[in-house]
């Protein structure tokens, strides 16, 4: 049942995770370029990826919760709960969902719907904007490290007997 349990939470994490960390990564960049085209030029497709973005990260957000679910499973069926790499790993992933969750969903939010009816309008994108997708852009950078360093404690996983 453990290797069950272990590889449904590993293809949980790549199928939840991956798509979130790859989507914010890119979400910045797509604003800063819908944005930038000129009114009369508006690309209708660059803000329609911006959205297709968003959406990933909402819907794989809410998905991505199946990852600890399984994980507290499995870990609980093989005795390491009180483990200090796990108490960590779940310190971090519980970090990165707060970011998540407060600090880059609602920003990417309040990007579409700044950045988008600036540019519905014809406006110019303001350095409040640039300044909005580069902290954005940070938030993202650390959610995106916090899941890295759970990913490397997951696989090291101090005091293992793998080995590895």
């Amino acid at each position: 049942m453990t290797k069950f349990l272990l590889a449904v939470h590993v293809i949980a994490a790549i199928i939840a995770i991956g798509p979130v960390t790859v989507a914010a990564s890119m979400f910045p960049a797509a604003v800063r370029r819908a944005s930038a085209s000129a009114p009369e030029h508006a690309d209708a497709g660059a803000w329609a990826s911006v959205g297709l973005l968003h959406r990933i990260c909402r819907v794989y957000a809410v998905v991505g919760v199946s990852v600890p679910v399984f994980g507290f499973a499995t870990a609980s069926n093989m005795g390491v709960l009180g483990d200090p790499w796990l108490i960590v790993s779940i310190a971090l992933t519980a970090a990165a969902a707060v970011i998540l969750a407060a600090l880059v969903l609602p920003r990417q939010n309040a990007l579409i719907e700044t950045a988008g009816a600036g540019a519905a309008s014809g406006a110019v994108p303001s350095a409040v904007e640039r300044a909005a997708t580069a902290q954005l852009a940070m938030y993202t950078g650390l959610f995106n490290i916090l899941w890295a360093t759970v990913t490397v404690l997951m696989i090291v996983r101090p005091g293992s007997t793998t080995g590895a």
